[in-house]
């Protein structure tokens, strides 16, 4: 069972998407998302399987919440650096989480 300390080191953020692209070498249907997450950690990248719902023109200026200190993977060729969140009604269906309201991009989720 996981304690409240090892939630807390899960480090969650807000970020603003600056680019989205297919990405059609990914085994899965995914799209390609280049995310802003502030001067503290900076842009960073990520591969999401999230084509049920978003098209990458849907996604640019979108905040999207995401873990930020799981490590990298590669995905055909391409690091994802980040895991963006979603919920997932279905097991291909990811509705992507963000804030209500804007907030500074780098915020913290606790």
């Amino acid at each position: 069972m996981p304690t409240p300390d090892d939630f807390f080191a899960i480090d969650m953020r807000v970020g603003t998407v600056l680019e989205a692209a297919p990405f059609p070498e990914a085994r899965k249907p995914a799209i390609q998302l280049t995310i802003d997450f502030g001067p503290e950690l900076g842009v960073r990248r990520s591969s999401a399987q999230i084509t049920v719902h978003y098209s990458p023109e849907t996604l640019v200026g979108r905040q999207v919440i995401a873990v930020t200190n799981i490590g990298t993977r590669k995905i055909a060729g391409f690091t994802s650096e980040v895991l963006v969140l979603g919920a997932m009604p279905g097991p291909t269906e990811v509705v992507l989480l963000n804030p209500n309201h804007p907030v500074p991009n780098g915020t913290r989720i606790g």
